[in-house]
């Protein structure tokens, strides 16, 4: 947590977060518009914010762009918040219900994990239903191809749907596509009442993207889920979900076995 403390430490960092936290996946010319800082302290700044697990970055062709990870503000805010003196403890508090605020536009989700794999096996761990439905308790029927339709299956319901398609599909580098679409068969598998299935339901279809990148003997994963709209239902299910999603995943790949149960099937948080 050294590195965390560090980079909350700096007020041009914390301006930083506070402006990814308004809008998520900027690049460094958007973050250097913003604020009153060179490009070169605000590389400087950013790669300190990555290293401590705050800031995760994505590349999009020739441009980098930057997300916001809450992840350790919260863990710091649950550990230590009671130790520190009431003006410190309430400034943590209010820099921690920040980060967790949805942000007024795009406010995508965004996870990052190093799996010891390779991009390979992860790739496949990602589109081979042999490897998903052991940890995520799903599958996908679909050729992979940029375009092509997919079918998830899960819970025993398939979920065909001519808007569920392959976004993009860069065999062991990126893979993106739409999220299911959200039946009353799968709201009442999944338990899911009627108030909640009704606002998930009024909101479009979301996305999501899985990003991975080799480093040594381990492989970056990054998952970004977007095209929520402000104050989402859905985003603060999968919030919950992706974490268990990607934990199952990585158990997986790493040890061969499998968490005690799968993951929630699609939608169920993730």
């Amino acid at each position: 947590m050294d590195e965390v403390f560090k980079a909350l430490a700096d007020a041009g960092r914390r301006r930083l977060l506070d402006s990814l936290n308004a809008r998520n996946g900027q690049t460094l010319r958007e973050l250097c518009s913003q604020l009153d800082m060179a490009r070169q302290s605000v590389s400087k700044h950013l790669a300190l914010l990555e290293a401590a697990g705050l800031v995760t970055s994505v590349r999009r062709g020739r441009e980098k762009l930057h997300y916001l990870d809450a992840g350790p503000v919260n863990a710091i805010a649950d550990r230590w918040l009671s130790r520190y003196d009431r003006a410190r403890a309430q400034a943590l508090a209010d820099l921690k219900h920040a980060l967790e605020e949805p942000p007024m536009t795009d406010p995508a989700f965004v996870y990052t994990t190093y799996i010891r794999t390779t991009p390979e096996r992860l790739w496949q761990a990602l589109t081979d239903p042999a490897f998903t439905r052991r940890y995520w308790g799903l599958e996908f029927a679909t050729d992979w191809r940029a375009g092509s339709p997919m079918t998830w299956t899960g819970q025993g319901l398939a979920a065909p749907d001519p808007e569920q398609v392959v976004l993009e599909s860069e065999p062991h580098r990126r893979l993106a596509y739409t999220w299911h679409g959200l039946t009353p068969e799968w709201a009442e598998a999944a338990g899911v009442d009627a108030e909640t299935y009704a606002a998930l339901a009024a909101e479009p279809r979301s996305k999501v993207a899985f990003e991975i990148e080799p480093l040594g003997g381990t492989v970056r994963l990054t998952v970004v889920h977007d095209g929520f709209v402000p104050g989402s239902t859905l985003r603060g299910m999968v919030k919950h979900g992706w974490p268990a999603i990607v934990s199952g995943l990585k158990t997986l790949l790493e040890t061969g076995d499998t968490l005690p149960e799968p993951a929630p099937a699609a939608g169920d948080g993730a």
